[in-house]
């Protein structure tokens, strides 16, 4: 292969945004061949960058930003309906209380060493992520256990419902070939691609597998550059790239041979409002009007430039989704629920009771410009409602600590139901949730008792249950302790006679998601 496109490179360093090598890795690189009808050439962010390699034990598949871990093979997948489907399984069963899950598994898969993949290797895999992993959570694990060479048993501390969502993201590591401390640069798998050569800071080329068990891969070579927005919008414009990441930012662009793509997330964006007795987000009546009285799609329209759908939960679109969450937008009844919590309208437009100003310091990460720009409108509509907002920069050094008393501007959204654990059920002996103050044992309840549910389906009624169960929940008519905004379209330029596969709703991060189904790209 050629050397790597100057032209890309030279773009990008005029701009200032191609991030630096890493790793004092400074072998020669190699040109992603754009135009080839088995290869693409794909920019993601410098962030996508995957900071430990590609060792599942160390994130590569999981963390925040979870996916296909494509190098190695996992247990189940996510179907594009968030449902479980089988990888190297051939069948899952779980005991009736939960603290069991044996797992059969094919016979006929090998390692890029040409060693057969077996149980052991799984249960290796699962004890190693359980024991060195920085990234996840595997304390729901007791230890995995392989039976014979195609069954794997997982004894579980804790009933988790929710595990064929984990198998889903943990790749399986070849126990015979791994060492900790090379693996990430060098990885042996079993999965639809082999890493040919990875430049930090730069690029990684990944290559078919040509002993892969499943499908063969219609796109043989698949290049991932590391690039800043700016620096992959001018590779855009310079024709280099089949396919590249943007924002809102460059929708408004027209790049010639290129078409805007965007694809749904649940990649959404909203504000904690603390539960704090005494405080103006301590009132129930006061975080229900703020929920009601926010125009969602002013902002997908002004903000995101029409690229988002209205976020009304932290698990929109999933399974396990309670479509009570959703709200109308109510600036009357808004009105009317803070008159009725004694917040009357002052000379001066801004509401107070008891002498005291209807004020909030609204918190955004310094980082994210988007985040800024959504602070800022739903700053001007409290303002119109009659609660007054400041708005302060933060570093995520601080920002947690931070919304224990204040409002801040995240981002959620998860293949996995987690995420509303995560969020609102309290944590050991503390009696509030984890990042923000918050607390329903009724709520807590609903969550316990679906991780127990042997029956994952089953559970998913229980989950919705959470959100709202015709009297309390995490909803509207409920304690509404955050409020949540849109959902941000990931939006990438996608080059003339590319078909990209249908995608999953794409979770939070905006990076290996979209590639998910590579091997089933095609050119026309």
């Amino acid at each position: 292969m050629k050397r790597i496109l100057t032209l890309i490179l030279s773009l990008a360093l005029t701009a200032g945004m191609l991030a630096g090598c890493g790793g004092g890795n400074t072998a020669a690189t190699t040109t992603p061949q754009t135009g080839s009808k088995d290869s693409v050439v794909i920019a993601m962010g410098t962030t996508s960058e995957p900071e430990a390699g590609f060792d599942p034990a160390y994130g590569w598949g999981a963390g925040e930003h979870v996916h296909e871990p494509l190098i190695q093979s996992t247990l189940t997948v996510t179907n594009t309906d968030l449902t479980i489907g089988y990888d190297l399984a051939t069948d899952v069963q779980v005991s009736d209380d939960g603290l069991t899950w044996t797992v059969k598994i094919r016979d006929d898969v090998k390692f890029t060493d040409g060693e057969p993949l077996t149980a052991s290797d799984v249960a290796f895999t699962y004890n190693t992520v359980k024991a060195a992993s920085s990234v996840n959570d595997f304390t729901m694990l007791d230890n995995a256990e392989a039976v014979d060479d195609t069954t794997v048993v997982f004894h579980m501390a804790t009933p988790f419902s929710i595990w064929p969502y984990t198998m889903a993201i943990v790749g399986i590591v070849p126990e015979h070939a791994y060492d900790p401390a090379t693996y990430g640069s060098n990885p042996i798998g079993s999965g639809r691609y082999i890493l040919k050569q990875w430049d930090k800071g730069q690029q990684v080329i990944l290559e078919a597998n040509p002993d892969y068990y499943g499908e063969a891969p219609t796109m043989k070579q698949v290049t991932i550059l590391f690039m800043e927005e700016d620096a992959a919008f001018l590779a855009v414009q310079a024709g280099q790239v089949d396919l590249a990441y943007t924002s809102a930012t460059y929708s408004d662009q027209s790049p010639a041979g290129y078409r805007l793509v965007a694809y749904d997330s649940v990649d959404n964006r909203g504000f904690n409002l603390p539960v704090i007795e005494g405080t103006l987000t301590g009132d129930v009546l006061v975080r229900r009007a703020i929920n009601i009285g926010i125009d969602r799609q002013e902002m997908i329209d002004n903000v995101l430039n029409g690229y988002g759908t209205p976020a009304y939960s932290v698990c929109d679109q999933m399974p396990w989704y309670n479509p009570a969450s959703e709200v109308e937008y109510d600036p009357e009844g808004a009105a009317a629920l803070l008159d009725e919590a004694g917040w009357t309208m002052g000379a001066d437009g801004v509401r107070e009771k008891d002498g005291v100003k209807a004020t909030l310091n609204l918190l955004y990460p310094t980082s994210d410009s988007v985040r800024q720009a959504l602070c800022a409108d739903f700053a001007n509509q409290l303002g119109e409602l009659g609660i007054s907002c400041t708005m302060e920069g933060v570093g995520w050094d601080t920002a947690y600590d931070r919304a224990q008393t204040e409002p801040l501007i995240w981002g959620w959204g998860a293949h996995t139901p987690m995420e509303l654990y995560n969020i609102y059920h309290t944590i050991g002996d503390t009696g509030t949730a984890q990042y923000s103050p918050y607390a329903n044992s009724t709520v807590d309840a609903y969550m316990d008792q679906a991780l127990q549910c042997s029956d994952l389906e089953e559970s998913y009624e229980l989950w919705q249950k959470a959100q709202w169960d015709g009297t309390t929940g995490v909803t509207q008519d409920g304690d509404i302790p955050w409020v949540w905004l849109v959902n941000v379209s990931h939006l990438y330029w996608v080059k003339d006679g590319l078909q990209v596969a249908e995608q999953k709703i794409h979770p939070h991060g905006h990076g290996w998601s979209i590639v998910n189904n590579v091997d089933r790209w095609s050119w026309s």
